[in-house]
């Protein structure tokens, strides 16, 4: 059975409020009455009302802004005022404030029940056409969900979201099928549970630490991907995965072709040098030719000297590189820097060398570690400034040997700072006459990686650059 249509009347006892109650119950309506602000509250706090009908004062209080009041609290609820006279004012507020309409003196019960029943109509009316954008807007949304569920799921790159406590909120095909699940078995673990990768544990831990942002996760099949993490405001954080297994592949197949073309150079080099050196004692040369000489010789030099360096870089990628000593990074530093003091002199460069005390072991190849130091602090020398700085530093800290090689030189750009580690690349701003094959900081970044260690750069163009190597201490 159907309830009656509840009517509301927040009226101060008058002879309408008597004919009000009449009139609309007379009609199947159901009244209740509201006789202050206090009572108004807690009518609609037990009930739910279809129409408020107020008046212009309640109890010495204004109607129109206890009417306003409650439209905050129940914006679709149609309120009637009843005001004792029918002026400009009256109709100005009632617009200014929402209200369905206003009624007033002299009345007739038609008048009345007449006004209640077009109000509650409006209102329906309205609910109706709210129900039916509700509708539409949901069916809208519902396609939009639809559409994204399908784009989300059909990217080639994997995408993973987590909430601020690293639980997995949302994570597309790609990526749960790239360490062996499905999005429904992992969706809500957190992502340290539901993918237990050393490489993954590995970047969220130093994600957090440092702010990395790349790193590579390897498969024992062979997949490679390039994994990004990257903070989310107010959401938490994402992790993208993309298969680089091809371009690994291709860099290998490059690596091959350099290393045996490589190998296969040096020899001829070798010999072109040595008959190069033996024309001399055939004979006396004139100023020309010794001249000639001198610079073929310089250009098979440097030309061997890159083959080399191609060399041990393919030894280092190939994972050659596997004698160990128990060894002390400042007597290997110090060493390298009495080496170069010849180059020092020359840019009279001011070294300053400190080493704190007590430093850790390192379980390290030390002709590498030696190649390592002498391609940065070479580099340092080489792009320092005539009588300029150039700082090294030796700290340790939590089980780690801390190096840093800082020169005031003409800096590296923010554009050029990802890619130095790469095989060939030099900076746009190289002052000019600084030789180089571009291959120096490659090969130290390879020597760190085979140490398990670290390596990045800090730069300001015009300021000078810092490098940072870090390295596990032998325990």
């Amino acid at each position: 059975m159907t309830r009656p249509t509840l009517i509301l009347l927040a009226l101060d006892e008058s002879p309408f409020l008597e004919l009000g109650k009449r009139a609309l119950r007379s009609v199947g309506y159901e009244t209740a009455i509201a006789q202050d602000a206090d009572g108004l509250a807690r009518a609609l706090q037990a009930s739910t009302p279809s129409l408020l009908l107020i008046g212009e004062r309640l109890r010495g209080q204004s109607g129109l802004e206890l009417a306003a009041a409650q439209l905050e609290r129940f914006p679709t609820l149609p309120i009637l005022l009843y005001a004792e006279k029918d002026t400009h004012a009256i109709a100005k507020e009632v617009l200014r404030v929402g209200l369905s309409g206003y009624i007033c003196p002299p009345l007739r019960t038609d008048d009345l029940v007449t006004a209640v029943q077009r109000s509650l109509a409006r209102a329906r009316h309205l609910g109706d056409w709210v129900r039916n954008e509700v509708g539409r807007t949901t069916a809208s949304l519902q396609r939009q969900v639809n559409d994204f569920d399908t784009i989300f799921n059909n990217i080639a790159d994997g995408v993973v979201i987590l909430d601020r406590q690293g639980r997995i909120v949302l994570i597309n095909t790609a990526a749960a099928y790239a360490f062996g699940a499905t999005p429904e078995s992992v969706f809500g673990r957190p992502v340290t549970q539901a993918f237990p990768h050393p490489d993954l544990q590995s970047m969220l831990g130093r994600s957090a630490e440092d702010g990395l942002k790349y790193h590579e996760i390897n498969f024992d099949d062979g997949r490679v991907f390039n994994a990004h993490y990257t903070l989310i405001p107010n959401v938490g954080s994402a992790i993208t995965l993309q298969d680089i297994t091809y371009l690994k592949e291709l860099d290998h197949l490059k690596s091959d072709f350099v290393h045996t073309v490589s190998h296969d150079l040096r020899s001829p080099l070798t010999s072109v040098l040595g008959y190069a050196e033996l024309i001399g004692r055939t004979g006396p040369l004139n100023d020309h030719q010794r001249e000639f000489m001198g610079r073929l010789q310089a250009s098979i030099q440097n030309i061997t000297a890159l083959v080399n360096d191609l060399l041990d870089l393919g030894r280092l990628e190939a994972g050659f590189d596997t004698r160990r000593e128990i060894i002390q990074l400042e007597n290997i530093l110090g060493y390298t820097v009495d080496l170069l003091g010849g180059q020092i002199s020359a840019h009279g460069l001011n070294v300053k060398f400190h080493a704190a005390p007590n430093l850790p072991a390192l379980k390290a190849n030390p002709l590498r570690l030696r190649q390592m130091l002498d391609n940065l602090i070479g580099n340092a020398i080489k792009y320092s400034h005539q009588g300029g700085e150039v700082t090294i530093e030796l700290s340790a800290e939590d089980g780690q040997v801390i190096l840093q090689v800082s020169d005031n030189g003409p800096g590296i750009s923010q554009a050029d700072q990802p890619h130095i580690f790469e095989k060939f690349f030099r900076g746009e701003n190289v002052p000019e006459g600084v030789a180089g094959s571009g291959l120096g900081l490659a090969i130290v970044k390879s020597i760190v990686d085979s140490h398990q260690g670290r390596i990045w750069v800090e730069s300001t163009l015009g300021q000078g650059s810092s490098f940072f190597v870090v390295l596990p201490a032998h325990i």
